[in-house]
């Protein structure tokens, strides 16, 4: 009975006109022909580059800007437009594009500079090798032949997070090393204070020219939405005030085009699984509450086990604790987690910065109040949705292998 009724389910759908024409070009990996409200700083990037056609080295460069400003966009576009013009020019040139977040790519030096090598032909154990020796196999397939190698390390600031900021300090000093080749650095970063906590001489070598990317306003993407879901939807499918609304929301994050043109796709899969033919404000604001709630669980399964475990003793404490909470009362709650889990406690400290860090996520409120010739604490609540809150304790029980089976929980 079930199958008959999953195949004919299949078939209409199958059958059914969909309200998307090509739904890719809402996503984030989509490069479009032209970039808008963009100009100036393609200008800047691409003036920046061009002594590569003339056989020099241009400088490191560090873009920065908040997520979905366009940074990673605008530093692909430019990077392969200057790769066909080098290629016009019989210049041979290597565009080596890393994105730092992934756990893969770059949670160690070691995985990022074999990921590097891989680039260019070279065969790496995922482990195994010193790490001097992944640096040198490396630098032999830089040398092989004389040519320009541009490389892109996205996210930047998350490398120097995980693994420190001595490999930066190798790549900005690698023409040093190499008599046929020149490589040059982009740093992009979402972090605008990052290249300020740099060792200096990293910080001088990375950042010789910088190129900030200003949040777009909620005309510019508007303009922006409107371009892309002519491609993206059936004629006549967006309802009158979406596209504003869902700019609104963009722009009171931030400018995030990003996330604009997330949730414009998202709202338009919910009105198509609805059977509806039109994309309608209220497809617009459920898909904010997905999207809002998808987003702050990534966030969560993706934090480190001290990090998961100072945000469970924050929701259960709040849970159990209808007066306000302080991270004095966190932290003993804390140390007892760990005491279940048999994991060794972090400082109070240490603690403490965590809950700032969880602060400036979005995850938690950390109000700071002085108390005077005792220092200062932090008044804790969540800043999460509570309907949200049963499956973030959920997924850091699953982490953590907890089970609330006795009077601690």
């Amino acid at each position: 009975m079930q199958e008959k009724k999953l195949g004919k389910f299949f078939k209409n759908y199958v059958g059914k006109k969909s309200l998307f024409v090509n739904k890719s070009v809402l996503q984030a990996s989509y490069m479009p022909n032209e970039i808008n409200h963009r100009d100036e700083q393609i200008e800047q990037l691409a003036s920046i580059l061009a002594p590569t056609l003339r056989g020099d080295l241009p400088s490191n460069l560090f873009v920065y800007g908040k997520t979905g400003t366009g940074k990673t966009l605008t530093v692909k576009y430019v990077s392969e437009q200057l790769n066909k013009s080098a290629e016009e020019e019989k210049v041979l040139m290597e565009v080596v594009y890393l994105n730092c977040k992934l756990k893969k790519i770059a949670d160690t030096e070691y995985r990022l500079v074999a990921q590097m090598a891989r680039h260019f032909g070279k065969a790496i154990p995922p482990t195994g090798l010193p790490t001097d020796e992944v640096y040198n196999v490396f630098y032999k397939a830089l040398d092989e032949e004389k040519k320009f190698v541009l490389i892109i390390l996205d996210e930047i600031d998350q490398l120097v997070k995980k693994i420190g900021d001595e490999l930066i300090y190798n790549l900005t000093r690698i023409n040093s090393e190499l008599k046929n080749s020149n490589v040059s650095l982009i740093g992009i970063s979402n972090d605008l204070t990052f290249v300020n906590n740099l060792d200096p001489r990293v910080k001088s070598s990375l950042s010789e020219e910088e190129i900030l990317f200003p949040p777009y306003n909620a005309i510019q993407i508007q303009d922006i939405l409107r371009k892309r879901s002519k491609i993206a939807f059936q004629p006549k499918v967006i309802k009158e005030g979406v596209i504003e609304k869902c700019a609104a929301y963009a722009a009171r994050d931030h400018g995030d085009a990003r996330r604009a043109l997330e949730l414009l796709r998202v709202a338009g899969e919910l009105a198509e699984r609805k059977n509806n033919k039109i994309v309608k404000i209220e497809h617009l604001d459920s898909a904010e509450n997905k999207i809002e709630k998808d987003r702050i669980l990534e966030l969560v399964r993706s934090q480190p086990k001290q990090f998961q475990i100072t945000l469970y003793a924050i929701i259960l404490k709040n849970s159990l604790q209808k007066e306000k909470v302080y991270t004095g009362e966190i932290y003993d709650y804390y140390k007892k987690i760990c005491n279940e889990i048999s994991l060794r406690p972090l400082t109070q400290r240490r603690v403490s910065d965590i809950i700032a860090e969880l602060d400036m996520l979005g995850v938690i409120n950390g109000r700071v109040l002085s108390k005077g010739r005792y220092g200062r604490t932090r008044e804790i609540s969540l800043s999460v949705p509570k309907f949200i809150e049963p499956k973030i304790i959920e997924i850091l029980e699953e982490n953590l292998e907890i089970e609330r089976k006795n009077e601690l929980f």
